[in-house]
Order: structure tokens, then sequence, then C-alpha cells
């Protein structure tokens, strides 16, 4: 069964109508109520136009932290790095909360130089990533951990309809869905600045294109999130699947449309193979 966490809704408060209100003041004339100004509505904001909802949906707080262990912490004897490797594994258990907090654990050893593991967080509040890493990095282990690349993200409904069942759209990608496939691959984006000022019908046209070559590759799962004003980059994208190749294919055949024009950066690109996190650990050396 693939791990997620359910969308919580944000029921809002009951308001009192004016004949309610007429009715517990004994005033025989409507009362007069002031009534704040309608707000500008962004094309941005979360549950506007047509994507609007019964019930807003909270939105989670995603964050891919990758760390590089020393060399020092593999000269250290088994039995000491086995320790470690026990009180570190015991944070990422205690912390794995049905619902409330999840965490995800990859090795990427032989895939990439500078970082040797990955773990995805999803939970629902900035302090608790905070302090779930916090005490990561108080762990014996942890003191051996450099992090030389960490991409902070939140989810949003998207602009665009997708029309796959994979990218959450009956849940306004309040939630995220991880697929439990072998192998996750996770960049930083960037769009230019340009982009920002075509109009949203042109937008659309060009995303058109980018959706529809993305659903010819269904073995390839787009987990999309949002980093604007709180993390340096503007998305960070995880593409899961258990067929490389694929993915492989999907970059290059996106390489050719339009919309790529619009990019800005859309690297360093980490390439991860999801294992359990003790196993993740042994792999270190």
């Amino acid at each position: 069964m693939a791990d997620h966490i359910p969308p919580k809704n944000e029921i809002p408060e009951p308001k009192l109508s004016e004949k309610a209100i007429t009715a517990v003041s004994g005033a025989t004339a409507p009362v007069a109520i002031d009534r704040p100004a309608q707000k500008p509505v962004s094309p941005y904001a979360q549950g506007d136009g047509a994507h609007t909802a019964a019930a807003p949906v909270k939105r989670q707080i995603v964050c891919f932290t990758f760390y590089k262990v020393m060399p020092e912490w593999r000269r250290l004897p088994a039995a000491t790095k086995a320790e470690h490797k026990a009180a570190f594994t015991d944070v990422l258990a205690r912390w794995n909360k049905p619902g409330e907090f999840l965490s995800i654990t990859y090795s990427t050893v032989g895939t990439r130089g500078d970082v040797d593991m990955c773990v995805w967080s999803i939970g629902y509040a900035v302090d608790e990533l905070n302090r779930m890493r916090s005490e990561l990095m108080r762990t014996p282990l942890g003191g051996y951990l450099d992090t030389p690349h960490n991409f902070l993200a939140m989810t949003k409904r998207s602009q665009y309809q997708i029309d796959r069942p994979d990218e959450s759209e009956g849940e306004g990608r309040g939630a995220i869905r991880p697929g439990g496939q072998k192998y996750i691959f996770i960049y930083p984006f960037w769009k230019t600045r340009p982009w920002y000022l075509l109009s949203a019908a042109e937008r659309k046209r060009l995303m058109d294109e980018h959706i529809r070559i993305g659903l010819m590759y269904p073995r390839v799962k787009l987990n999309t999130t949002y980093s604007f004003g709180i993390d340096d980059q503007e998305f960070v994208v995880a593409f899961e699947t258990n067929f490389p190749e694929d993915f492989l294919d999907l970059v290059q055949q996106l390489r050719e449309t339009e919309i790529s024009l619009y990019t800005l950066k859309d690297f360093p690109i980490f390439s991860c193979v999801r294992m359990q996190p003790l196993e993740m650990l042994d792999r270190l050396g």
C-alpha cells in the first residue's frame, strides 16, 4: 500500500445571519452589519475559480534533505556504527505518525558524488519538520553528517488540469501521495521571468503540450510542490518510477517542447533508490 498523509480540511467558523442577529437582539428592523470590503482574488490562490472546494484543504509541508556522511564515520568500529544507525532509525520511526508526518528514505550512493542519502518528509507544520530534523542531527550519526542540499516546498492545486488519477486532482493537490516506486528523480526548478508575463491563455496552451507528453509515460508519477518565497527555487519536482528508462525518455522529449524555452534552471538532479532506513544506512559503508 502506498504511503500518504490524507488532506486536512479547514472548516470555517459558522457566521450568524442577519435574521438570527435580529432575533437575538429583539430589534424589529434589520440590524446593520459592517461587511469587510471584498479582497481581490489572486489567480494563484488555493481554492480560486473552478477549483473552489466545499472546504479548503490544508496544504502540506514537503522537504527533501540530502546528507553526506564524513569519511571519518566509515572508519569507526562496526559496533559503534551499528549503535549510530540504530539511534538514527529510531528517530525516523518515532516521527512516522499516520495522518500527520511521514518520512521516506533513499540511497544516492553511486548516483551522485556530493550526497549519500535522502530523507523525504511530508507533514503539516514547519515547526514539526524543524524539530524532527533537529532530533536527527542530535544523534551520534548526525555529528558526522553534512547537508549539501535541502529543498523546502508546499503542496497546492495546479492551475492546469492534469486528468490523471495519481495527480491527486480529487484532493486539490493538498496531499502528496508517494507511490512506492523503487526510484525517484528529484530536482529544483525555476521558470524565466518572461514566463510570468505571458497571458493565462498562452501559458495554458504551452502547458497543454507539456501535459500531453507527460501522459504518454504512465509509468512515471509526478509530484509537483511549490517553493515561492520559502526557499530559493520556485518548484521542487519528484518523479517516481520503477523504470528509469521511461523517465530519461520523458525528459528528453520535454526538451523539444516550446515551453522548455521558459525554463531558467532545472538542476541539480538527484537519482535516488528507495529503501528502508536501516538498509539506506548500511549502504553508507
